[in-house]
């Protein structure tokens, strides 16, 4: 089913959509996925169509976008291009991460940016949404090169960010060198010391504890929820994981934790399967301090660990599914194997991670299925959490922040399945309950202020 079978006008918007923003088909198909779930809503809530709620929310408040000109460690002029969408302010100040990497493209950043604006909403807290990148690609780049070019991106980019306006965060290619040189050259540029300006900084200059693990520890939160719903838990499944960033890692531990065994993660060169469970500490060296590939976490490790070159992990039986990597990475053809596995739950660590067809396909399965915006808010929770200790100039103890993490995912969860069902839907319609209660919030804030 799409909006357009249920409701013309919203047939007419996305079409709206996808002229206005021609070649930008992640935008189109975040949009549309949105759409597909609000006429139940819309139905009992005319004044947000008569207010054009859903036209001016499709439609980012503002897009910047310029060069970037660096000088690489041979003398050479290079030349990328950066841009910024601060899609909608309506609960707070612009709040979404920085992505570095050659694929970054103006829709890419429009598809993040409207889902971080529901994504933002879903936590309840003070945070409009937004996000940005460049065209750039950190990989095999010295320290210096990475310096030079973040501080000519951000001697751009300082004029439109502010604690209270807009506040970028890291994300795939930015960590916290990334953050430390955009913030020394925001600093010097602008003669404050505002440490809000930016989250995903260093502990040691205002940075939040847990923040690098809190995408990867609240994924594996919210499928704590999921399962303990319906009467289940973690304890002794088995899960598979897309990716061997950060969130993946993290989730990794996390699970392990929580006493599951992780017996398959993947990377750019394949994935590797360990049916005794993957070592977070062997892992995280290999993917995280050392820059390693899974070739070489299966050739350190002990046991039966395999790598198996260039392929998905999804033909790997288990009972979670986590893809934790990149957009529209898991399809129809991979769902089909999960549902064939007998999976239990499939949870979104990345955005978008996974196709229309690979969602339509878990759902014909009885596959419980939890969507970006809901299951991997994780991050920017802390990212909140980072601002609020900026702002009061303190600083928690990485257990206070996890136990406000968990318990801010927890909340997240029941609202999501609250909100579904009181539209008419199943509880375990996590994608319908997180699309609604998302827009729910945004679009309450937007109407109370008027047309702004």
């Amino acid at each position: 089913m799409n909006a357009a079978a249920t409701h013309p006008d919203l047939e007419a918007l996305l079409e709206q959509v996808k002229e206005r923003n021609p070649c930008e088909p992640d935008f189109h198909q975040a949009v549309a996925g949105v759409l597909d779930s609000l006429p139940p809503f819309l139905k009992l809530n005319p004044e947000f169509s008569e207010a054009r709620i859903l036209e001016r929310l499709v439609e980012p408040e503002r897009q910047i976008i310029f060069r970037v000109p660096w000088v690489d460690d041979e003398g050479i002029v290079q030349v990328q291009r950066a841009m910024r969408v601060e899609f909608n302010s309506a609960l707070g100040p612009y709040k979404g991460g920085l992505r570095f990497s050659p694929s970054v493209s103006l829709g890419t950043v429009k598809f993040l940016g409207f889902e971080q604006t529901l994504k933002n909403a879903l936590t309840g807290l003070a945070l409009g949404g937004g996000k940005g990148g460049a065209d750039f690609n950190p990989k095999g780049r010295s320290d210096g090169e990475v310096m030079r070019f973040c501080q000519s991106l951000m001697s751009e980019l300082y004029r439109h960010i502010g604690p209270d306006t807009d506040v970028p965060a890291g994300d795939a290619g930015v960590s916290e060198r990334e953050i430390g040189y955009l913030f020394g050259q925001y600093r010097r540029l602008t003669g404050t010391y505002a440490a809000g300006v930016l989250s995903g900084k260093s502990t040691d200059w205002g940075g939040a504890l847990v923040r690098d693990e809190a995408t990867g520890y609240g994924l594996i939160y919210f499928v704590r929820e999921m399962l303990a719903a319906e009467g289940s838990d973690l304890d002794g499944l088995d899960v598979v994981i897309s990716g061997a960033g950060s969130v993946a890692v993290y989730a990794v531990e996390q699970a392990n934790k929580l006493g599951a065994t992780v017996v398959a993660c993947s990377d750019s060169s394949g994935y590797v399967h360990d049916p005794a469970g993957i070592d977070f500490d062997l892992l995280k060296r290999v993917k995280l301090d050392e820059g390693g590939s899974l070739a070489d976490y299966a050739s350190e490790r002990d046991g039966d660990a395999t790598h198996h070159a260039d392929e998905k992990p999804w033909s790997v039986k288990c009972d979670v599914a986590l893809p934790c990597a990149t957009q529209n990475e898991l399809d129809e053809e991979d769902a089909r194997a999960i549902v064939d596995g007998g999976a239990l739950v499939v949870a979104e660590g990345a955005n978008m991670p996974c196709t229309p067809e690979a969602v339509r396909v878990l759902n014909d399965g009885n596959v419980l299925f939890a969507p970006g915006k809901a299951s991997n808010a994780g991050g920017v929770v802390v990212s909140a959490y980072e601002m609020e200790q900026n702002a009061t100039k303190n600083s928690w103890s990485a257990q206070t922040t996890d136990d406000r993490l968990w318990e801010r995912m927890r909340k997240i969860h029941d609202e999501v399945r609250e909100t579904a069902a009181e539209f008419g839907k199943s509880q375990t319609d996590y994608s319908a309950g997180a699309n609604v209660a998302g827009f729910r919030r945004v679009a309450a804030a937007m109407l109370a202020q008027g047309v702004v």
